[in-house]
């Protein structure tokens, strides 16, 4: 319907905003019989009833706005319940009342007072909610790191993808899994984490998470009510840094990642940056506008992910060397690049060039190392199969009875990933 904005060295304690532009504000939502006011900022209870008063409109805050969406896109009970302890501790402060008019006990002669009031009951219970929500998601975060503890049994680690929200985060994902989970141009599209697993060109596996989007000033209760979700990110092996390469604001974006990422843990964890949205950086010459960017991806040198990756840092305030690969989950352009960089920085399960014989008759090692090893040469001998394989320790210490005393080493040209 229409919006207003105003610059001041101070918030007004009471509204926010100063009296005239409320004032302005009032004739506008009039004039354009708007039903609500958002006000992109966090608001006090204070400063939300002061500002329904004066435009006799309701008033919501950009806190509340993202607990509405967030509520809407919550489809697992999982995802539902930490939403709603989001929203209890955001309401709990913010309730109000009428006092001794609300009250259960009616005062006279011979009664004990007014008893207790309908907001103190309203406040009791939802006091007595959020810990049952509490106490539930604790269970769930117990859950997930018992989850954890089975994955690291094993040398399958977890990679995450992290980003600012509607970077295009799962298009990527399903790109590279074919999960076939949501995507859609909306904001938090994707609550709650989705693992699959994905097989890396030295046919390693690793186990792939999609997660929450982040966002600017993403509010203190959504970080504390989604820390079993966050810790997905918090505990993987690496990180996907996804960015929208095309957005202006991509370098707001990439520290704002960098800054939650942080907050909860992660902020020593190796990185990809995944410049995302290539296509359209390319066709459509935008992105890498402002932040120090200008003119990135119009002339062709954007293609460079290192250079348009250690812009995005710099303009990010961010002095880490991240490496960077230019990808678009929509064509899937740079998909086997950046898998490429994923096997490359991935330290589990080192990769070495080793040569196996194996009897003919067994044909289940000879497949097991086409599935999981990088085939480069073989011959045969006599009744014996001679290969030489990149392949994973996993899989060396598998078949260690086919490696000749000679060839536990590493043959000519091997590879170290």
């Amino acid at each position: 319907m229409g919006e207003a904005f105003q610059s001041r060295p101070d918030a007004d304690a009471a509204t926010l905003l100063g009296q005239g532009k409320v004032q302005e504000i009032k004739e506008l939502a009039e004039a354009s019989q708007a039903g609500v006011l958002i006000v992109d900022n966090d608001l006090t209870p204070t400063q939300q009833r002061n500002l329904e008063n004066a435009t006799g409109i309701k008033v919501i805050d950009r806190t509340q706005l993202i607990l509405d969406i967030f509520a809407k896109r919550a489809r697992t009970s999982e995802g539902r319940l930490q939403v709603e302890l989001a929203q209890l501790k955001y309401l709990l402060p913010r309730l109000s009342g009428k006092g001794i008019a609300l009250s259960r006990l009616g005062g006279g002669i011979g009664t004990r007072g007014p008893g207790e009031t309908k907001l103190e009951t309203d406040r009791r219970r939802i006091s007595t909610r959020i810990k049952k929500l509490e106490l539930d998601l604790e269970r769930v975060r117990a859950g997930r790191a018992l989850h954890r503890e089975k994955r690291d049994a094993v040398p399958v680690p977890t990679i995450s993808m992290a980003g600012y929200t509607n970077a295009g985060k799962s298009t990527l994902f399903n790109r590279l899994t074919t999960a076939g989970v949501l995507t859609d141009a909306r904001m938090f599209a994707t609550l709650d984490p989705t693992v699959r697993a994905i097989t890396l060109p030295s046919r390693r596996r690793v186990l792939l998470s999609d997660t929450v989007g982040f966002v600017r000033n993403l509010p203190t209760t959504l970080i504390e009510a989604f820390r079993a979700t966050l810790e997905e990110v918090a505990d993987a092996a690496l990180i996907l840094h996804v960015v929208d390469v095309s957005s202006e604001q991509a370098g707001v974006h990439v520290a704002e990642v960098f800054r939650v990422l942080a907050e909860i843990g992660a902020a020593s964890t190796p990185q990809i940056l995944v410049l995302n949205k290539c296509d359209r950086m390319v066709l459509e010459g935008e992105g890498l506008e402002g932040e120090g960017l200008e003119g990135e991806g119009k002339e062709g040198e954007g293609k460079d992910a290192a250079m348009v990756g250690a812009r995005l840092l710099a303009a990010a305030g961010q002095s880490i060397a991240t490496p960077a690969v230019l990808v678009s989950g929509r064509t899937g352009e740079g998909l086997d690049g950046l898998l490429a960089q994923i096997d490359a920085v991935m330290l589990f399960d080192p990769v070495e060039t080793v040569r196996f014989r194996i009897p003919l008759h067994d044909g289940a090692s000879i497949a097991l190392l086409h599935e999981c090893g990088k085939v480069l040469s073989e011959d045969y001998h006599d009744n014996l199969w001679e290969i030489d394989v990149e392949a994973p320790e996993s899989l060396r210490r598998r078949l260690s009875r086919y490696l000749p005393a000679k060839s536990t080493e590493p043959v000519e040209n091997s590879v170290h990933k």
